[in-house]
C-alpha cells in the first residue's frame, strides 16, 4: 500500500543521452537499470547516436518518444523535466564540445542548459585509445568536472581499446557505473496545492 504523502510525489526524471558509438545499441540495458532503480526514464541521442538505437523499442520501454533534435517553435515539450542526466555513451566529439559550449544539437543544449540549472548530471565516455589521448579530451573531461560533472572514466571504469576494436567490448561494458555516480541525487519535492 502506498503512503499519501508518496503518491503526491513523482517518480524523479533521468535524460539517458545517449551518443554515436556502437555502444548505443545496447542503451536498453540502462534504460532497464535507471527503472529498477525508480527513475522514469527518457532517451535523448545526439543525431549520430540515433544512428544506433531502436527508437521504437526504447519509446515502448520507456513510455516516452526518443528525441534527437530541437522541437519546432510553438510545439509542445513532449518529455518531462529532467531531475538528473546521464550521458552514457559518451563519446570524444560530445564531451569537446560540450566542455567548449556548444549547442549545436539537442543533447548538447540540453546538457549546457541543464547545468545552468544545476541538474546533476554524470558521464561515461566509451572511447579507443588513441581519441582518449588527445589533449582536447583531456581537457574538456576536466572541465566538465570543474563544472560539477560527476565524469566517470580511466582504466578502473572501461579499459580502453584500440581503434577499431570498440565493438569487440562493448557486450563488457558496466552500465551502472554511471547510475552509481548518480545516486544520491535529491529527489523532486511533492507538488505544491
Amino acid at each position: 500500500m502506498n503512503s499519501p504523502h508518496l503518491s503526491h510525489r513523482r517518480r524523479r526524471v533521468l535524460y539517458v543521452i545517449a551518443c554515436g558509438s556502437p555502444l548505443a545499441r545496447n542503451v536498453g540495458r540502462l534504460v532497464d537499470l535507471a527503472q529498477q532503480d525508480s527513475w522514469d526514464v527518457c532517451v535523448v541521442t545526439t543525431p549520430d547516436g540515433a544512428k544506433f538505437v531502436d527508437r521504437a523499442s526504447l519509446a515502448r520501454q520507456t513510455g516516452h518518444p526518443v528525441r534527437t533534435h530541437y522541437k519546432n517553435p510553438g510545439d509542445p515539450d513532449v518529455l518531462p523535466p529532467a531531475d538528473a542526466m546521464l550521458v552514457c555513451p559518451a563519446t570524444v566529439n560530445t564531451v569537446n564540445k560540450w566542455a567548449a559550449g556548444i549547442a549545436d544539437t539537442l543533447a548538447l543544449g540540453l546538457l549546457i542548459e541543464a547545468q545552468g540549472l544545476a541538474v546533476p548530471i554524470a558521464a561515461v565516455p566509451y572511447t579507443n585509445s588513441a581519441m582518449a589521448a588527445h589533449p582536447a579530451f583531456r581537457a574538456s573531461l576536466d572541465r566538465l568536472r570543474e563544472w560539477g560533472v560527476r565524469m566517470v572514466f580511466g582504466d578502473h571504469v572501461v579499459p580502453l581499446h584500440p581503434p577499431g576494436t570498440g565493438e569487440r567490448h562493448v557486450d563488457a561494458f558496466p552500465w551502472e557505473v554511471g547510475l552509481a555516480a548518480l545516486r544520491g541525487t535529491p529527489r523532486p519535492a511533492a507538488p505544491v496545492g
